[in-house]
């Protein structure tokens, strides 16, 4: 069935007008559309991460995420943004825009996190089942990477057991998820997130990927990531040897992911050697890197 004849229903339910092509992704049948005069997002979810990630977009009812203006079964329906406003773009204007993009992804996150005032909703899962497949890794195959998914394995252990807070995480916070709403949406504020997993756990690892992006040229240009690092642990108040951990972990699940997808480890294989190499000896203790990213 084409995308346009599995959203009529929804349209017409919702009594909506489209502006654009209805399409389709691995996980959701989407259009861009109007309702009640507003610009918005037709998405309905063909895979269960999605429908969960819907969930969690009406859970938080607008709060540092796109408000949900309707929502049934698979199907929701989200503001649209329409802010000419792009954080990759801010971010590869030069360093002072790269920092201000940082801040802006760092404060969307806190906000985020802030959200607990009501049952969470289902289908949330936690920081060990999301980092399955790096343990799978590292257990299958210790030495890959001179070691490095084997050691990333095991600080994201560590991690995962002495969490600081136990929140509710966007799970891929970077420059794409965080798009400019204008003067719409929650009370105003003009970035807000789009597209969130289901996953729970230590605030400290939202704020990883965002050493990703928002390219693979910006993520691995000399000095970013240092740079990177002190702006976000004194933008989110995380201390900078626990803010290196999470990094050094996320970025080499994401590397793992990839390979073991059956493509090359990307980019993000560079992130996590840049992390290790910045890590002290294990010997020592982890949250002490005297490497001065207060």
């Amino acid at each position: 069935m084409k995308p346009d004849s599995i959203l009529a229903p929804w349209r017409d339910r919702w009594r909506l007008t489209p502006s654009g092509d209805a399409f389709a992704t691995p996980s959701s049948v989407l259009q861009p559309v109007e309702w009640r005069g507003r610009p918005a997002f037709l998405k309905l979810a063909t895979v269960e991460e999605e429908v969960a990630g819907s969930r969690l977009l009406a859970w938080w009812d607008g709060r540092g995420a796109a408000p949900v203006y309707e929502a049934e079964g698979d199907a929701i329906l989200i503001e649209r943004a329409t802010g000419d406003r792009d954080l990759a773009t801010i971010a590869a204007s030069g360093p002072d825009g790269d920092d201000a993009a940082t801040r802006i992804l760092c404060s969307t996150a806190e906000r985020l996190h802030a959200v607990d005032d009501r049952p969470r909703p289902d289908g949330l899962v936690g920081l060990t089942t999301w980092f399955r497949e790096l343990f799978a890794e590292a257990a299958e195959h210790p030495d890959a990477h001179d070691g490095l998914y084997a050691h990333a394995a095991s600080v994201a252990r560590e991690l995962i057991a002495h969490p600081v807070a136990d929140v509710v995480l966007h799970g891929d916070l970077h420059h794409g998820n965080v798009l400019d709403f204008g003067g719409g949406g929650d009370g105003g504020v003009g970035w807000l997130a789009i597209d969130p997993k289901h996953v729970v756990g230590d605030p400290g690892f939202d704020y990883a990927n965002i050493l990703c992006n928002p390219d693979a040229r910006l993520a691995t240009a000399p000095g970013r990531f240092e740079r990177q690092l002190g702006v976000i642990s004194a933008a989110a108040d995380v201390e900078p040897g626990r803010m290196l951990r999470w990094a050094f972990a996320w970025a080499a699940l994401s590397s793992c992911w990839t390979e073991r997808s059956g493509e090359g480890p990307g980019h993000t294989l560079q992130v996590a050697r840049l992390a290790r190499g910045l890590l002290p000896e294990p010997t020592r203790d982890a949250g002490a890197t005297g490497i001065g990213l207060g």
